[in-house]
This record gives structure tokens, sequence and C-alpha cells, in this order.
């Protein structure tokens, strides 16, 4: 068998697309956000016979969305507006980690509002985790 190394093209966010499905419109919110992660979480199940035998499975794993962003309660359709008057909805959302070149993912998230204010002389900033699908990986083109 032979060896292969693959080639590795590092992933930096700097330029990167988060559009929510807002009915209509497609918001863009990449302005409001510092991060964007999609985060799986599964468990491990292990079963030990009477004969010393032991399995383990994984279990499905189950999808969030964690988006940090800053607080903009004054421009109507910020994403701090936008999650506190959709609670509960469940929207269509694409992540481009590089804008205008690579793969995007694509998932259905429900909307939960974020924290409202902050600390004295610095951003407001806050944290979501949205319940999410698992993204699809949709190829550049």
């Amino acid at each position: 068998m032979a060896s292969i190394t693959p080639t590795v093209n590092p992933l930096v966010l700097k330029n990167v697309d988060l559009i929510i499905d807002a009915g209509d419109d497609d918001l863009n919110f990449k302005k409001h956000i510092d991060q964007c992660t999609y985060t799986p979480a599964s468990s491990q199940a292990t079963w030990t016979s009477l004969a010393g035998e032991t399995f383990t499975d994984a279990a499905t794993a189950t999808w969030t969305l964690v988006l940090n962003y800053v607080q903009d309660w004054e421009t109507t359709d910020s994403l701090s507006r936008f999650l506190f008057e959709h609670e509960g909805e469940t929207v269509g959302v694409t992540f481009k980690p590089r804008t205008g070149s690579g793969p995007s993912f694509t998932s259905t998230a429900t909307i939960v509002p974020g924290a409202i204010g902050g600390t004295v002389n610095a951003f407001a900033t806050t944290s979501v985790t949205l319940g999410s699908t698992k993204p699809a990986l949709v190829p550049a083109g």
C-alpha cells in the first residue's frame, strides 16, 4: 500500500459570509460576527457481556451553531434584533468560511435570542448557541 501525504490549505477566518434566510430576503450578517462554529456532540455507549466481551458504538452526533457577535440594537436589521424578534423560528443558514472561494456549509437552525447589555467601556458582545441540523458541505462552484 502506498503512503500518501495530502496537501493542506489551512483555514484562517478573515472574510466570511453568514447568510440567514429571512423569508423574502437573505441577510448576510458577516459584519456582525467574530465567531461562527458548527459543533458536533456525540457520546459513546459501551456494553460488556458476562463473558467479558466489550462492545462500543458511537451515537449519532447532534449539532449546534455558535455565533459570537457584537450587539447592535439601533440598526433595525441587525443580528441582535433578528435573533430577538425571531425567537423559536427555524431558518436556513449558509456559512462560507471564505467569501468567493472554497466550499460552504448549509443547515437549518432554530433561533434563540442573545444577551442584552455588557460591561462598561467595552463593546457589548455576546454569544448564542443555536440548535442545528448537521451542516451539508456544498462544494465550490
